[in-house]
C-alpha cells in the first residue's frame, strides 16, 4: 500500500492506495505550528484504527503534495517514518506527463498540478479540472499535454462564512443545492448565489476556456464541495472525488525508484499506536441532469 499525503489550506488528507484503487481517505486539521512528532502522534491513531488484528496497514512508499511549506517538512519526516523511504514530494521537478506551458511553473499550486496530471492521463484531450475546495481552482491540459494554466477563485464555503462574518444582518448557512435561482429569503438568496453561483461560474469559464482553446473540453470535477455543485451544472462532465488521490498515486509510479530483488515482504507493519512490527514470511461521465437537493 502506498501512503498519499495531501496537505491543504484547511485539511490533511491521508490516502492508503493498492494497485491504483484508493482503499481509504482520512483528515486531519491543518495546524502550521504542529510538529513532525505531533503529526506523528496523530496519525498513529488513524492507522490503529483503520487496521485489521490479522493483516496490521503496510506502507511500501509515499507521495506527498503541499500547499503549505510552513508543514511541508514535517510530514515528509512523517512519511519517511512510516516507510524507511524518502517520499516523493511533487513539484514541477518531477516526471507528470505534462509540459509546463506557464509564467512560472514553480509557482503552481501542486495540488492543481496532480489533479492535471491525472486527469490528462485518463481522460479525452483538451481536459479542464475543477477542484472544489477552500478555494476553487481551474486547470487547463491541451491537446498536445501542455499545462496552460487555469484560474483560481474564493472557495464557495469561503464566500459563504465571508458573507456571515463581514455583513452584519447576514447569517451562517448550511450548504446544499438549491432547487431554484430565486431565493425568498435570506438563507435560500444566499444558497442560490453561492452554490448556483458557482455552477454557473464553471459552466462560463469553461465555455471561454474552449473558446480560447479552439475546440471542446472534457470536464472533470473534484473537491469536498462538488457534491453541491454538480447537480447543477449544464456542461457534460465527470465528477470524481478521489481525483487528487489517484492523482498522487499515478505520480508515486512515475517517480518512486525501482527496487529490484525486493521481496513482496518490504514495508513497514504498523498495528496497535502506529508501531512497527516485525515483518512476516474512469468514473462514469455524467450529462445534464436536474438539480436535487443534497443537505450538508
Amino acid at each position: 500500500m502506498i501512503l498519499a499525503i495531501d496537505i491543504g489550506n484547511t485539511t490533511v488528507a491521508l490516502g492508503g492506495i493498492r494497485d491504483g484503487r484508493v482503499c481509504f481517505v482520512a483528515r486531519m486539521d491543518t495546524v502550521r505550528t504542529r510538529t513532525a512528532a505531533e503529526y506523528r502522534a496523530e496519525m498513529d491513531k488513524i492507522f490503529a484504527h483503520r487496521r485489521h488484528p490479522e493483516r496490521p496497514m503496510r506502507f511500501e512508499g509515499a507521495v506527498l503534495t503541499s500547499v503549505v511549506p510552513q508543514i511541508t517538512g514535517a510530514l515528509a519526516e512523517c512519511a519517511r517514518h512510516y516507510t524507511g523511504k524518502k517520499p516523493v514530494i511533487v513539484s514541477p521537478d518531477i516526471r507528470t506527463g505534462l509540459t509546463m506551458g506557464v509564467d512560472e511553473p514553480r509557482a503552481v499550486g501542486k495540488d492543481r498540478l496532480v489533479d492535471a496530471a491525472y486527469a490528462a492521463a485518463n481522460f479525452p484531450l483538451p481536459v479542464v479540472t475543477v477542484d472544489l475546495g477552500t478555494a476553487t481552482t481551474f486547470n487547463v491540459v491541451d491537446k498536445d499535454r501542455v499545462f496552460r494554466g487555469g484560474v483560481i477563485c474564493p472557495g464557495l464555503s469561503t464566500g459563504l462564512r465571508a458573507l456571515g462574518e463581514r455583513c452584519a444582518q447576514l447569517p451562517q448557512v448550511h450548504l446544499g443545492s438549491p432547487k431554484k435561482a430565486i431565493g425568498t429569503n435570506t438563507e435560500s438568496c444566499m444558497l442560490s448565489g453561492s452554490v448556483l453561483g458557482t455552477a454557473v461560474l464553471i459552466d462560463g469559464m469553461v465555455q471561454r476556456i474552449e473558446e480560447e482553446l479552439g475546440s471542446p473540453a472534457t470536464l472533470v470535477v473534484t473537491g469536498g464541495l462538488a457534491k453541491y455543485v454538480t447537480p447543477l451544472c449544464r456542461h457534460p462532465l465527470a465528477y470524481d472525488p478521489e481525483l487528487l488521490m489517484k492523482g498522487l498515486a499515478l505520480l508515486y509510479q512515475l517517480n518512486a525508484p525501482q527496487e529490484h530483488g525486493r521481496s513482496h515482504g518490504g514495508g513497514r507493519h504498523y498495528g496497535q499506536q502506529g508501531r512497527p512490527r516485525a515483518k512476516h514470511p474512469h468514473p462514469n461521465r455524467r450529462t445534464r441532469r436536474e438539480p436535487e437537493t443534497l443537505v450538508g
